[in-house]
């Protein structure tokens, strides 16, 4: 099998290591297990819970436990409705190999996550690709779906909210999407991986798995929860499919690690605590983005209304790479091109770090900027 290099992934490694200021991160800033433990109020007895653990392969699906509170996010599911993963990454590619042959229609939006578009593409699906724009504030154009999605379509990947943009999907525009998914018969897999970082009311907006019979949503504690060290995810589906990924599960994964599971549980008991540290993060820092957006001739976007990550389109006569190399080099500044998400022209700013990198960053982006309009006729 053949498939192209993942973009995001291979610059993210090439740099993260090498830079002074990180603002190309995608995950609400970390927690330190000390933190954690301080919300759950586990300081004093996290050991007691641990120590007597035998370090088995554990609940090959996930405990239990962790499963009823993952369906906890949910309107309408249980925990038969859930199976745990190697992080999002692992859930994406679980579905994808589940359901995708050689020769399928599969639609997916672009900008997105690579895998929803490259891991079908490698598998000879009869790929097709809707691009989000500008001009619908990067939502996909519902009519053009419409031609797509012909009778027998056999999947329709969309990312809500998506990454890179920060674009959001309501209620009322899934429910769209769904009537295209079902008239043609087409599963929906859904990466929501943000879902939770909504900038307005209480930051989770509905799911695809609480709307369409044939919806799948994947996400993880990374983004939202702030946890991308657990290297934990999930998969919420009708347990048809649950079953059937299972069987290709048994191949790459066989079970998580206990004590990701364990401290993914601890998480997700004290969910509101950290909901309401991410979106502190999130709305604080968008504000602040948004300010210095306004103030940057060279500079220009569509808000995100959801997200992590906002894609800033530069009004310069450079490549993106080259945009973010030279950026690299003159300030310690990180941020992702465009290029590696097949969207050049942009670059794409993770906003929700601490509040002192991505203020220093955007200072450094600032000064970097000025040096083109000194130099510009």
């Amino acid at each position: 099998m053949k498939i192209r290099n993942f973009g995001v992934e291979i610059w993210m490694n090439r740099y993260e290591n090498r830079c002074d200021w990180n603002i190309a991160e995608t995950c609400v800033e970390s927690l330190t297990v000390a933190e954690l433990l301080e919300m759950a109020g586990k300081t004093d007895t996290i050991l007691s819970e641990l120590l007597p653990m035998k370090l088995t392969y554990g609940a090959i699906e996930g405990s239990e436990r962790l499963r009823k509170l993952i369906a906890g996010l949910y309107e309408k599911q249980t925990a038969e409705n859930v199976v745990v993963t190697h992080g999002a990454i692992g859930a994406n590619a679980l579905v994808h190999a589940t359901l995708v042959e050689p020769g399928d229609r599969v639609v997916s939006v672009r900008p997105t996550y690579q895998q929803h578009y490259s891991i079908p593409e490698s598998y000879g699906a009869d790929l097709q690709i809707l691009n989000l724009t500008e001009e619908t504030g990067f939502l996909p154009d519902l009519e053009k779906l419409k031609r797509l999605a012909t009778p027998g379509t056999k999947l329709i990947a969309i990312n809500n909210p998506n990454n890179p943009t920060g674009s959001l999907m309501d209620r009322a525009y899934l429910e769209k999407i769904v009537e295209i998914a079902r008239a043609c018969g087409a599963w929906i897999l859904c990466d929501e991986v943000y879902r939770g970082t909504d900038q307005e009311g209480d930051g989770m907006t509905a799911s695809i798995a609480d709307l369409y019979e044939k919806g799948i949503s994947t996400a993880s504690m990374s983004k939202t929860f702030a946890l991308a060290g657990l290297r934990l995810g999930w998969i919420v589906a009708p347990v048809e499919l649950i079953h059937a990924v299972s069987v290709h599960r048994d191949y790459n994964t066989i079970s998580v690690g206990m004590l990701d599971d364990h401290f993914a549980a601890i998480a997700l008991e004290n969910r509101d605590k950290i909901l309401a540290r991410s979106q502190a993060i999130t709305r604080t820092n968008l504000a602040l983005l948004s300010d210095w957006v306004e103030n940057e001739p060279l500079i220009s976007w569509i808000k995100p209304k959801s997200g992590t990550t906002a894609l800033l389109r530069y009004d310069l006569p450079i490549s993106s790479e080259e945009f973010c190399i030279r950026l690299l080099e003159r300030t310690g500044v990180m941020l992702t091109p465009g290029s590696a998400m097949d969207m050049e022209g942009y670059v794409r700013i993770g906003f929700t770090n601490n509040g002192t990198t991505l203020q220093e960053g955007l200072k450094r982006m600032s000064e970097f900027l000025k040096g083109y309009q000194t130099a510009a006729p």
